[in-house]
């Protein structure tokens, strides 16, 4: 069965996390896929596009996903649109995007981003500025905040994270308490600091 890890938004698949999971699965004989969820194109990236490029690589065959940030939220989309997903991973998943996203951005930046079509960010993996277009917003917006995932799900998420509020992610384990498990940790949310806490708990969901 395939494992496929998913990044969060303007990072790869180099980022620490994806690395961690990579040698880890590997050491137990499992091999990883990462995907690069921009394939090239990261101004012009969306919910939908990413989730088409999960569907190939998956082939509508079961599949183990593990995901951050706004990998997380696009893995519980994809699973709740697939039932022949195993079993999902998911670290501080970015539910209520784009708009917790939107809440964090100046007023005017926004405007400006709405305006011009495009604005630059800092892009993470590769240590510059970006530009990312609108119609990530306008895409995602078509999508829900809470995806109503079936199956089971491990879900880490730290108190102390500000990017994505772990409210979030107790609201959506208390919506599917029969499936979901919460991992609350003193942790922000790069979570890098808990890699192997988190570890100790996610090896045996994702092996079994």
């Amino acid at each position: 069965m395939k494992t496929i890890y998913l990044h969060g938004f303007a990072s790869g698949p180099l980022s620490r996390k994806a690395q961690f999971f990579r040698q880890r699965l590997e050491a137990c004989g499992q091999v990883l896929i990462i995907p690069a969820l921009d394939e090239g194109d990261f101004e012009g990236i969306t919910i939908t596009g990413q989730l088409k490029l999960l569907e190939r690589l998956a082939g509508c065959e079961p599949v183990v996903l593990i995901g951050s940030s706004m990998g997380g939220y696009l893995a519980a989309l994809y699973a709740a649109r697939h039932p022949e997903v195993a079993r999902l991973v998911l670290l501080a998943p970015a539910f209520y995007f784009p708009r917790r996203w939107m809440e964090t951005q100046p007023p005017g930046d926004v405007a400006a981003w709405k305006r011009e079509g495009k604005m630059g960010i800092f892009h993470y993996s590769e240590g510059q500025i970006r530009n990312i277009g609108y119609q990530l917003v306008t895409d995602a917006e078509g999508y829900e905040p809470l995806p109503n995932v079936t199956q089971p799900a491990l879900v880490f998420h730290g108190l102390k994270d500000d990017v994505v509020p772990a409210s979030y992610s107790r609201e959506f384990a208390a919506a599917h308490p029969a499936n979901v498990i919460l991992r609350l940790l003193d942790s922000g949310h790069e979570l890098i600091d808990v890699l192997e806490r988190i570890w100790l708990e996610a090896e045996g969901f994702l092996l079994r």
